[in-house]
């Protein structure tokens, strides 16, 4: 019994660690995003001339594709904590959901970013 618990500590202590690291990235990613699109429209660039510079860009699809991945693991950790917290959910259920949603937000984000990439000249 106490290992189990030794090891639902453990799993819980780099749920959150993942969690902080994710929103670390995200946040400065939201922050590089915000301020390319705030500079490239104040510069006159239509939404056409945006794709047609960035799309096709290994370094933007990367940058991206880093991007989808903390959204992928940040969003479902924090709705796992919710269901967990809020719900009768048992923890196998709340595991499996964030699983789901991770799963879901890691395809999306991944056609987008491959979408984009095929978009550039």
């Amino acid at each position: 019994m106490n290992g189990d618990l030794a090891y639902a500590h453990k799993v819980e202590s780099g749920l959150w660690l993942v969690q902080r690291i994710s929103a670390f990235v995200l946040a400065v990613a939201v922050c590089v995003h915000l301020t390319t699109i705030i500079f490239a429209v104040q510069g006159g660039l239509s939404a056409a001339e945006i794709v047609s510079r960035a799309g096709g860009s290994l370094g933007w699809a990367a940058f991206y594709g880093v991007f989808v991945i903390a959204a992928a693991l940040h969003a479902p950790i924090g709705l796992r904590a919710i269901l967990r917290e809020m719900t009768p959910l048992s923890p196998g259920a709340a595991n499996g959901i964030m699983v789901a949603f991770g799963m879901v937000i890691f395809g999306f984000g991944f056609r987008v970013v491959f979408a984009f990439y095929g978009m550039g000249g």
